[in-house]
């Protein structure tokens, strides 16, 4: 038998991830090597374990899927990376295909068809759930600026704007002019629908 792909599973909901475990080994060519319940858990996992592919949940405590897959990309170029989530919205499929991930399924696929996807992926190949795809093409580019998301996601729990700035290492009055300018281009009323808007379509 030829060697076994390796997986590193992250999720920080022990159970989904324990079943997953579970199931996965159930299957000759695959091992799960390690497994994580947050981005930072996830990164340092991947950097003892090395494995061939990681499984990520996009949203996580301390780094969500994307960016943890970005630093996978840079730090273990030769692992390969996948989403698995229940947020499977336009901008997050979006971002991403830009920070380097292979596949992007959402949890509602069976164990088994998981397994085939990490064995596409791991051979260098793509797969993308065809309708997150066809939602992320009909729903268009995020007319955001990457500072304009920035702010308008340090404001999402309803910062006040002293705090936003400092969080974000820029004065009051640009963070105004930013949460300004993304209220104006998401033709929102104010800056909480704003947040709402920019959360249901992946571009927060």
């Amino acid at each position: 038998m030829s060697e076994r792909v390796r997986v590193l599973l992250a999720d920080d909901e022990h159970l989904i991830r324990g079943a997953l475990a579970a199931l996965l080994s159930l299957e000759d060519d695959l091992v799960v090597v390690a497994e994580a319940a947050s981005g930072p858990e996830a990164l340092a996992m991947a950097r003892a374990h090395e494995p061939d592919v990681t499984v990520l949940d996009l949203q996580m405590p301390g780094a969500d899927g994307v960016k943890v897959a970005t630093s996978l990309r840079a730090e273990l170029p030769s692992c390969q990376v996948m989403i698995v989530t229940s947020h499977g919205r336009p901008g997050h499929l979006k971002r991403a295909l830009a920070a380097g991930v292979r596949g992007f399924v959402p949890k509602t696929v069976s164990a088994q068809r998981l397994a085939e996807i990490i064995r596409t992926v791991h051979a260098g190949n793509r797969h993308v759930d065809p309708e997150l795809a066809a939602d992320a093409i009909a729903a268009g580019d995020s007319p955001l600026t990457a500072r304009e998301a920035e702010v308008l996601e340090l404001a999402a729990d309803g910062a006040p704007v002293a705090e936003i700035a400092e969080r974000a290492a820029l004065s009051q009055g640009t963070v105004r002019n930013y949460l300004s300018s993304a209220v104006s281009k998401l033709g929102a009323e104010n800056r909480h629908a704003a947040v709402r808007l920019a959360r249901e379509r992946g571009w927060v």
